[in-house]
């Protein structure tokens, strides 16, 4: 499947090699502001070879809307829109189109479809998410209208941990991090791993503020369920906590719940969500991303005709997929809830009647 979603959904196309990416957003409703600077705005935080954290790979992700617009706003209608690919060497892969890279969707594409993309993993490369981000500008342009908001940074690089969480300090910082205290340190472990020829994996924080209640379909459209499955569907992801998470299931009922007073609940381990439908409080959530698989060490692995070699890898790749990951976070956060917002509308009698009346 490549379409995310039921009343604002997108679709996504292209490969890393390819001549472009893109998508298709549909239910966006008419007459909304597209700002395209806004949209170029999140596909720049996201871009690669800007800093030596990320990959040298020089896209600028220029994005370009090919319908669904007129003089500025939505139609109604589905909005496309296309990024080109100007900094793609397949060259770098030459060596490997027989050979599956351990820790990447190789081994399973092939066997699944009995293709070889070798040209930096094709369509299961991270490179589709810049096509999600696009996407999600689009959501978060709607979200602003109701004042909500979301914010992302991160939380942790390996062993070392934010103690606080500053997101505003985050969007400032070149790896996203959330506590200015740890920064030069969790900078070092990626720089570590990267000369050392491997990887390092992080942790992504995400807070969504200023939501209504109601957000959430159960029993089978859940707000939780739909978030853990927009997360976990980003390259690299490979576990979502929300609220306290795992650490809930330490702690006794008395410890976990959120009481509650005429000023609202006193804290907030279900992490904004209760029942799968949001309860007012802000949405918290972490995300985990695995090392990056792609590393410059000497691996063991098979070719596609089951023999045993040794695979040297070429091309430029992230030492840290989590901090770009930061920002698919938030997008995927944006376009969850924009399909909310919209399936909500209706769940009551008073609101179809305030439409219509």
């Amino acid at each position: 499947m490549n379409r995310f979603g039921i009343r604002f959904s997108f679709t996504t196309f292209g490969e890393s090699h390819g001549k472009a990416i893109g998508c298709v957003v549909d239910g966006v409703p008419a007459g909304l502001e597209i700002n395209e600077a806004l949209i170029q705005h999140e596909l720049d935080r996201r871009r690669p070879g800007q800093n030596a954290f990320a990959t040298a790979r020089k896209e600028s992700d220029t994005v370009e809307i090919l319908s669904g617009t007129f003089d500025g706003k939505s139609t109604g209608t589905p909005l496309a829109m296309i990024i080109y690919n100007t900094d793609h060497k397949s060259k770098d892969y030459g060596n490997i189109k027989d050979l599956f890279r351990p820790g990447h969707a190789d081994f399973t594409y092939f066997h699944k479809y009995g293709i070889r993309d070798y040209r930096g993993g094709g369509r299961s490369s991270a490179r589709e998410t810049a096509a999600r981000v696009a996407a999600g500008a689009v959501a978060k342009i709607l979200l602003r209208h109701l004042g909500i908001e979301i914010q992302s940074g991160i939380c942790s690089i390996a062993d070392i941990h934010a103690q606080n969480y500053d997101f505003e300090y985050a969007r400032t910082s070149d790896i996203y991090a959330l506590d200015a205290t740890v920064e030069s340190q969790q900078k070092a472990a990626i720089l570590d791993a990267k000369n050392a020829h491997d990887s390092v994996g992080g942790v992504v924080a995400l807070r969504i503020t200023s939501l209504p209640i109601g957000l959430g379909e159960p029993l089978y459209y859940k707000f939780d369920a739909l978030l853990a499955d927009a997360m976990m569907g980003i390259n690299a992801a490979k576990a979502v906590e929300i609220g306290t998470g795992m650490q809930s299931s330490r702690l006794r009922g008395s410890q976990n719940n959120d009481t509650l007073g005429t000023e609202g609940f006193h804290s907030n381990h279900a992490g904004g969500i209760l029942g799968g439908i949001s309860n007012g409080d802000d949405v918290t959530l972490n995300i985990y991303f695995k090392p990056t698989p792609s590393i410059f060490m000497d691996q063991p692995t098979l070719t596609t005709d089951n023999e045993e070699v040794t695979l040297t890898l070429k091309g430029r790749h992230d030492p840290c997929v989590a901090i770009r990951g930061s920002v698919v976070c938030e997008a995927m956060a944006a376009l969850v809830i924009a399909d909310l917002l919209l399936l909500n509308m209706g769940s009551t009698l008073e609101g179809v009647q305030h439409y219509y009346t």
